[in-house]
């Protein structure tokens, strides 16, 4: 198992989450919330600052999630995983580029721009995603191997975003003026991460092509057939259907906290700089977690691995809503970071584990797309919530609930598995899923 971390293709792979951590780290969960409340927000109540994140949220993972699938059948059908993945790194980064021109006060502009990345974030992720299937030589390597990337990303994107905190912490020694300077500046330093070190993925991983492969307008219109029949005859993977809605409601809560967390914390009064050094810690502990949880998932099997991890992630939320200081907030980072890479990296290769042959992309875009139609209810029920009631602490504590809900189906899936694993899968499947519980 060990050699397989070691293969240049799977060196590469992991490189991408290296990449797109930065914005997932510094922007995602960092900057973009405290700018977005402090900047470009400013003047505003906590509760309407909330409420207009969470919509900015979820409208951009509304749009991901419609297109998610879709795209994910053209690049099956066209042999175009790598390629659509350069394409979607590109757009990611150029609009986050982008952040460092908007001004004061101009939250829509930030709104629209910050959609217009995480559009170009999620679909290389269904990309890349996909791609895990054609490093992995075995479908025993996937928890390993998934987990490797997702402990790459938590490392990478620390370190950049350590850097950059750095930078507001000591803008006179970059030549800047003030923090608010950095933050911008920090924008242009995730842009060019995340292009730099997507370049390892596009030189030295080949996907598995279709035998014969259609053209971009030709694999759009095989790919919206396929599509079609693939809704009308998914019915056939009720293992896979039921995994589905258990992670749209678990993963939902999941990103919730990871976008949300630094929004909650300065609505509770917490002081900025030990909201950001608790991202940080949460960076360093998740990279052994979540390693860790590779190797748990090869000793009790995925899917208990994300029980396992759904169990601390509603006892972490619920011990949020009653945290009065930033010596709790910390605790809540470490206890996070232990499970959070685990969740994350478990999930998709036991969802690996049920995808048919020849189908990743189209798949995993089913995946990704539940994942971002998650990330619509999650947000928005925060901002919601907060907003009705007037306390953002009754809007942390519905979250609960989708982990509760999500552990429930997961738990019907395996139930749903045994009873039509040999109508539903060939015997490639049947394997390969046996070696992920």
């Amino acid at each position: 198992m060990k050699s397989a971390l070691t293969r240049r293709p799977v060196v590469a792979w992991a490189l991408y989450d290296w990449a797109n951590s930065a914005f997932a780290t510094t922007v995602m969960a960092g900057f973009f919330p405290v700018f977005f409340k402090q900047y470009w927000s400013v003047g505003v109540e906590a509760s309407v600052s909330t409420f207009r994140l969470g919509l900015a949220n979820g409208v951009a993972s509304f749009v991901i999630a419609v297109l998610a699938p879709l795209l994910g059948a053209i690049a099956d059908r066209g042999g175009v995983r790598v390629r659509l993945l350069a394409l979607a790194t590109v757009l990611g980064a150029a609009s986050t580029g982008g952040l460092y021109l908007v001004q004061e006060g101009q939250w829509q502009l930030a709104a629209v721009l910050y959609g217009i990345a995480s559009l170009g974030f999620w679909s290389g992720v269904t990309f890349y995603d996909a791609l895990l299937l054609d490093v992995a030589e075995d479908r025993n390597e996937l928890d390993m191997v998934s987990s490797f990337g997702y402990a790459l990303g938590y490392i990478g994107g620390g370190l950049l975003f350590a850097f950059n905190v750095y930078m507001t912490l000591r803008p006179g020694a970059f030549g800047l003026e003030s923090a608010a300077d950095a933050v911008r500046l920090s924008f242009l330093s995730v842009a060019a991460w995340w292009v730099l070190f997507s370049v390892p993925v596009v030189l030295f991983v080949r996907e598995a092509r279709p035998a014969q492969p259609l053209g971009i307008a030709a694999a759009s219109r095989a790919g919206l057939r396929e599509l079609r029949v693939t809704v009308e005859h998914i019915r056939a993977y009720k293992p896979l259907v039921w995994f589905l809605f258990a992670y749209w409601l678990y993963i939902d809560g999941v990103n919730t906290v990871i976008k949300m967390a630094v929004d909650y914390g300065l609505s509770l009064g917490f002081p900025q700089q030990s909201l950001i050094a608790a991202l940080l810690l949460t960076q360093f502990v998740a990279f052994p977690a979540a390693l860790a949880f590779g190797w748990l998932g090869s000793k009790i099997g995925a899917r208990n691995g994300i029980f396992l991890a759904l169990a601390v992630y509603a006892g972490a939320t619920i011990g949020a809503y009653r945290m009065d200081s930033s010596f709790d907030f910390y605790a809540l980072a470490v206890t996070i970071g232990l499970v959070q890479g685990g969740v994350q990296a478990l999930s998709r290769s036991y969802f690996g584990s049920l995808v048919p042959a020849g189908k990743q992309g189209e798949f995993f875009g089913f995946y990704n797309m539940m994942g971002k139609f998650a990330a619509v209810l999650g947000p928005m029920l925060v901002g919601f919530t907060a907003l009705a009631t007037g306390s953002t602490r009754a809007g942390i504590l519905s979250v609960v609930l989708l982990f509760v809900v999500g552990a429930a189906l997961l738990w019907r899936a395996r139930i749903e598995e045994l009873r039509a694993r040999d109508g539903a899968r060939g015997p490639d499947q049947d394997q390969a899923a046996g070696s992920s519980r």
